[in-house]
C-alpha cells in the first residue's frame, strides 16, 4: 500500500479523520467516548498540540489539530496505540481496531479554520443522530457556544474570527453552524489538492516549494502527482511574455538560441502545467520530450547561480499563481 503523504512543519494545522477497521465501531459506549477524550486530553500535554475542534463518531473520529512542535505523526499515532489498547483489552478482542493509517489534510488556517470546525460540529446532524449539535454529547460544539466550561486542553480562539467580543463571537459562531443548510452542507476536504492539502493556489505552491521539493519519489507517494497547480501553458507563456516583453510566439516557437523567455516558460511549464513532457514538447514547437526535461533543468541550474534569473522567475511564479 502507498503511504499516505505526510507534511508537517511547526504551527501547521490538519483536519484529521480515522475510521475503524471494515467500517466497525469504535465507540461503543459512552465510557469509550470518555477515554478516548482522556487519551486526547494526555496527547496535548505529552505532544504540545492544540485541538481546536472535535467529534467523535461511532465508527471515526475528526479532529481539527494545530501542531506547533511538527509531531503530527507521533502525536496521532500515540493516540490510536493508546485508545486502540483499552478497546481490545476491555473487549478481550485482538486484531487492528483502526482503518489502515489515518487521514490528515494540510490546511491552510486563514481561509478554513471556520469552515472546518461548522463541517465537524455538524457532522451528527448531517448523520440524523440529532436534530442539533448541542444536543450531540462527544462534540466540542457545546463549549464553543458557552453552554460547557471549556477543558483546558481545547482551545476555542477560532471565535474570535467573529468577534472581539466574547457574547458576541459566541452568537455570531452559532448562528454561522446553525443557520446552515445541513443537507447541503459539503465537506470542505473536497476541494483539496491531491486530497491532503486544503488552501488556495499560493498555499498549495508554497507548499510544495517549502516542504516537496526534496525529490520524494511519486511512485511511493502517489499524491505528489496531483499536487501541481492545474496551470495551462498558454497562461504561462502569456505571464512570461508580458514579463519579459517578449512575445508568445517567439516563446513557442523554437529555433532561437539563448531564449531566455522560452527556458522560463518551459521550465514554469515543468513546474504547473501538470503535462508529460512529450504533450509540453509538442506544445513548444514539436520538440522531443527530452529536450523538455534538459530545457527545464537548463534552466534551473542557471538560476540557482544567477541570483537576478532567480529573482525574476520568482515574480513570474506569483503573477502566474494570483492572476
Amino acid at each position: 500500500m502507498a503511504r499516505p503523504l505526510r507534511i508537517e512543519y511547526p504551527g501547521a494545522y490538519y483536519h484529521v479523520i480515522n475510521r475503524g477497521n471494515a467500517g466497525e465501531p469504535i465507540f461503543k459506549s459512552n465510557r469509550d467516548c470518555k477515554k478516548f477524550l482522556e487519551y486526547l486530553a494526555t496527547a496535548t500535554e505529552r505532544f504540545a498540540i492544540v485541538i481546536h475542534s472535535y467529534c467523535l463518531m461511532s465508527n471515526h473520529y475528526h479532529l481539527l489539530i494545530e501542531t506547533p512542535e511538527a509531531n503530527l505523526s507521533a502525536a496521532i499515532q500515540w493516540l490510536n496505540v493508546s485508545y486502540a489498547t483499552y478497546f481490545n483489552r476491555k473487549r478481550q478482542r485482538q486484531g487492528h481496531l483502526f482503518q489502515g493509517r489515518f487521514k490528515a489534510v494540510l490546511v491552510d488556517a486563514d481561509e478554513y479554520l471556520t469552515q472546518l470546525s461548522r463541517y465537524i460540529h455538524l457532522n451528527p446532524v448531517k448523520a440524523k443522530i440529532v436534530e442539533a449539535p448541542q444536543d450531540y454529547p462527544w462534540s466540542s460544539y457545546a463549549f464553543f457556544i458557552g453552554e460547557k466550561e471549556t477543558p483546558e486542553w481545547l482551545e476555542t480562539s477560532l471565535l474570535a474570527h467573529f468577534s472581539s467580543q466574547t457574547k458576541s463571537a459566541l452568537r455570531s459562531y452559532r448562528a454561522f453552524v446553525e443557520e446552515t443548510a445541513v443537507d447541503s452542507l459539503k465537506n470542505p476536504n473536497n476541494q483539496s489538492v491531491a486530497g491532503c492539502i486544503l488552501g488556495d493556489t499560493s498555499f498549495v505552491l508554497w507548499v510544495q516549494e517549502t516542504f516537496l521539493s526534496d525529490g520524494r519519489d511519486a511512485k511511493e507517494i502517489p499524491q505528489l502527482k496531483k499536487l501541481r497547480p492545474l496551470i495551462s501553458p498558454e497562461k504561462i507563456v502569456a505571464t512570461v511574455a508580458a514579463a519579459t516583453g517578449s512575445s508568445p510566439e517567439a516563446i513557442i516557437t523554437k529555433g532561437k538560441k539563448r531564449n531566455r523567455p522560452r527556458e522560463i516558460a518551459i521550465y514554469l511549464s515543468l513546474q504547473f502545467c501538470a503535462l508529460p513532457c512529450v504533450e509540453l514538447g509538442r506544445y513548444f514547437g514539436g520538440i522531443s520530450g527530452s529536450a523538455i526535461s534538459l530545457c527545464g533543468k537548463r534552466c534551473a541550474m542557471k538560476a540557482e547561480k544567477d541570483k537576478t534569473l532567480r529573482g525574476m522567475i520568482e515574480k513570474i511564479k506569483w503573477k502566474i499563481v494570483d492572476s
